[in-house]
């Protein structure tokens, strides 16, 4: 399905004074691009990816190539566009931190308690609210409070490893994609074919350099199997990786200098994420994640995700989501889950809108382009070699 890219309703409402890093490839490859002051420019010549261009620890545009104002030139995801917009990310590691709210590990119980069957799920949901939906919503991860909590759930029996991460002193941390599998704004998004419990989880992507500072973030999507994680937690990998699941864009969006007033982490913590589903066959569905209901504070889940590893190329690391939507779709009790030709739209003012259509992950175009080819391609554009300086 091809969606026309729309620099009014895909990026951020003061897009003009922000900052924006990404990629697009013009036929000959992935390149870096930045936006400044409303202009793109091609920094393939300052750093070959976007990997090396945050490594370089500035974006000044004064190497780079002035491609024209961004709203005039005819972005689209399309294979073969002349400006084909990319996923933002190249070859970072890309990192999700899961159970991060509330809400979201009560969902991750029922799951787990209905055994990935939604239809047993609004049973449980009730069950479990009434048991710890106020007290959760409280306790901060791995306070004494917290822990008492949890000695009170092994007692009743209700006790999860959901739970665990939710409020104990670890936080979970995973891997969500290989890298450059990612897919960029208008791009199918796949859910496995094999899956009849899903949703989408609209989420804020931090960005992090190779040494821990967060240098800015983005909109994903970290699709969710609520069926096979439900019937086994060590089915995440099946749940979570899979052809086109994981999307991330349009662009992301550079912290400005502290204490300049602009778009920072603080932005991060107030943010509200809207999502919207449409489907084909008229199903409407609309929710939210409020940011400052996360249990634990974004630079705590970058600082669990570096310790005792490191990410010479920096990493991405999803912050978790708010939503869970519980809305019936097809039958009574069943709950929502996505049908092909469902298009999926996160947004938010600062950060702009990440728009998707559904597929499945067997359907989606097939993920060809690897670490390898990239390198090749590189090589023959004469971006690689040893007087070349990329911020390593």
């Amino acid at each position: 399905m091809e969606i026309a890219f729309a620099s009014a309703s895909a990026l951020p409402a003061d897009w003009e004074q922000a900052t924006l890093l990404g990629r697009i490839d013009r036929g000959d490859g992935p390149t870096p691009v930045l936006v400044v002051a409303g202009q793109l420019y091609d920094m393939s010549a300052v750093a070959p990816t976007v990997a090396d261009l945050i490594a370089t620890g500035t974006f000044d545009v004064g190497g780079g190539l002035c491609l024209g104002r961004l709203d005039d030139l005819a972005l689209s995801p399309e294979p073969g566009a002349a400006m084909r917009l990319l996923s933002p990310i190249d070859l970072q590691c890309v990192k999700a931190s899961g159970v991060t709210f509330a809400v979201s590990a009560l969902e991750r119980v029922i799951e787990e308690q209905a055994r990935g069957d939604s239809a047993a799920a609004a049973m449980v949901r009730t069950r479990l609210e009434e048991r710890v939906g106020g007290s959760i919503r409280s306790v901060v991860p791995g306070s004494s409070e917290a822990a008492a909590l949890k000695a009170a759930l092994i007692e009743d029996g209700m006790w999860s490893q959901y739970l665990e991460v939710a409020i104990g002193p670890d936080a979970e941390i995973f891997t969500k994609s290989p890298t450059l599998s990612t897919i960029g704004w208008g791009d199918e998004i796949g859910i496995r074919s094999d899956s009849t419990w899903n949703n989408p989880e609209p989420e804020v992507v931090l960005v992090v350099d190779r040494n821990g500072r967060t240098v800015g973030a983005a909109l994903g999507n970290d699709v969710n199997l609520r069926d096979f994680e439900g019937r086994s937690a060590l089915l995440l990998g099946k749940a979570k990786d899979n052809n086109a699941s994981c999307s991330i864009g349009p662009f992301i969006r550079l912290f400005d200098a502290e204490g300049s007033g602009g778009f920072g982490m603080d932005d991060v913590r107030a943010a509200q994420i809207a999502l919207t589903i449409e489907g084909a066959d008229g199903y409407r569905l609309e929710g939210s994640s409020s940011m400052d209901q996360i249990s634990r504070d974004p630079e705590e889940l970058v600082r669990q995700a570096m310790s005792e590893h490191q990410y010479p190329d920096g990493f991405v690391l999803f912050l978790g989501t708010l939503f869970a939507p519980t809305q019936d779709r097809d039958e009574p009790g069943r709950g929502f889950t996505h049908a092909v030709g469902d298009v999926v739209t996160i947004s938010n003012p600062k950060l702009g809108a990440l728009v998707n259509p559904v597929t499945t992950s067997r359907d989606a175009a097939p993920w060809t382009y690897g670490i390898g080819e990239l390198m090749r391609n590189l090589a023959s554009r004469g971006l690689l070699g040893p007087n070349k300086n990329h911020g390593a």
